[in-house]
């Protein structure tokens, strides 16, 4: 215990000096003065040294449990919280009833603001299980998959401003460009692996931003393309919260599409190739599977899902710039499938709502809301680095006969 209060007190004044510029100095341009907010470093003191020595203790715990439960249950794989109640079917079911209450629900009960913003989280709910496909099936890192969701994006924006063509025509072919758009960036790195696959798809998506600014010609730069139509609906005329929620219900569809047809995938034989070659490529290869077309086929399913949520998105906004598709959201995106579990469709989405509402509702800790988002990243990556729900890998065997009964 003394060595916990030891080793706290250090991290403690390590994390108070490293936070001292930002939390207690603070300058009034206004008035030319300096303001020193001493209380915060008392906070900043007390808060760290508690959750360092909790910490320490919580590790230390998980250590000699995890010693005693692989000399004890050595074949029992240990399962959270969540884990235990997907796989019980006397919550499960309840509580998806409630869920299912609630989405429907949901534009009812809160303000057109609250839908706007669980809107967008649906939108980010599509992209990560668009992504899972590419980094959580077949293993394929991709750092510029905003380039799929800006190719959408802009898919219907042309689209719309130069022929007038509508949402629902729109749709299917901001999908299909962005499968294109997959096929076309999985040719030239069929053989990259690693880190240089994590450059020429970083670059993959700085080169599709940069060409958006600057063809002027086509894209209208960095001004955008405004007056984008929102989804209809047998041309009736609707107003802004009436298409709020209309466009709501439309992403609640799309989401539970994507998790059919992923799932589906997942369990195909184009499936199952993206996972060994996730786990050895070299093995799969020599398994008699195309590395090429199971690479391209990655890719392309990825990239519909990103075209096709851009669309939503250009409907969403009515207006579209470059500065919409940057490094960051790849990076969200990807944090997305990372914290959720690779591979895991209910992770991807809870890491989702989590990792877009949280920000959003802690504006009233304006100041210090994203210290907070990335100390529960840390603390993720520290506490459960396969994520919130680990993909369960399922296991093939010979059936068990039923046992003869003797009749003699």
């Amino acid at each position: 215990m003394l060595s916990y209060l030891k080793s706290s007190l250090v991290a403690t004044v390590w994390f108070v000096f490293l936070s001292f510029p930002f939390m207690v100095v603070k300058v009034n341009t206004l008035k030319n003065s300096v303001e020193w907010r001493w209380l915060n470093l008392l906070w900043v003191a007390i808060g760290a040294f508690f959750l360092s020595a909790l910490w320490r203790w919580a590790m230390e715990r998980r250590h000699r449990g995890g010693a005693s439960g692989e000399s004890a249950h050595a074949d029992t794989p240990k399962l959270t919280l969540g884990e235990r109640i997907l796989n019980d079917r006397k919550i499960y079911r309840p509580l998806l009833a409630v869920l299912t209450a609630v989405i429907l629900l949901f534009p009812f009960v809160f303000d057109s603001y609250q839908v706007s913003i669980m809107l967008l989280a649906l939108i980010f709910v599509v992209l990560g299980l668009g992504l899972n496909i590419t980094v959580g099936l077949a293993g394929l890192l991709d750092l510029g998959y905003v380039a799929f969701f800006a190719v959408g994006a802009y898919s219907y924006g042309l689209l719309s401003f130069y022929y007038d063509v509508g949402f629902w025509t729109a749709l299917p072919i901001g999908g299909l460009v962005g499968a294109l758009f997959g096929i076309l960036l999985g040719f030239p790195i069929l053989r990259l692996r690693g880190d240089y696959l994590a450059i020429v798809t970083l670059g993959f998506g700085l080169i599709a931003k940069i060409v958006l600014e600057n063809w002027e010609e086509v894209t209208n730069g960095a001004k955008g393309i405004a007056n984008i139509g929102r989804p209809g609906l047998f041309g009736l005329q609707m107003d802004i919260a009436t298409t709020t929620i209309y466009t709501y219900y439309l992403m609640i569809v799309l989401v539970l599409f994507t998790i059919f047809v992923t799932n589906r995938i997942k369990d195909s034989r184009i499936g199952r190739a993206w996972m060994a070659l996730r786990e050895d490529e070299i093995a799969c290869v020599a398994m008699g599977v195309d590395m090429a077309r199971t690479k391209l086929s990655a890719y392309a399913f990825g990239a519909f899902w990103a075209g096709l949520v851009g669309v939503i998105f250009a409907a969403r906004n009515t207006y579209i710039n470059p500065n919409s598709f940057t490094f960051m959201e790849s990076a969200i995106v990807l944090s997305i499938v990372v914290l959720g579990g690779m591979g895991s469709i209910v992770g991807v989405i809870i890491a989702a709502l989590v990792l877009i509402l949280l920000p959003e509702y802690l504006r009233a800790f304006a100041d210090y809301r994203m210290l907070i988002f990335g100390a529960v990243m840390v603390l993720m990556m520290i506490f459960r680095p396969q994520g919130l729900i680990s993909n369960v890998r399922k296991t093939y065997g010979p059936r068990r006969s039923a046992p003869e009964v003797n009749r003699d």
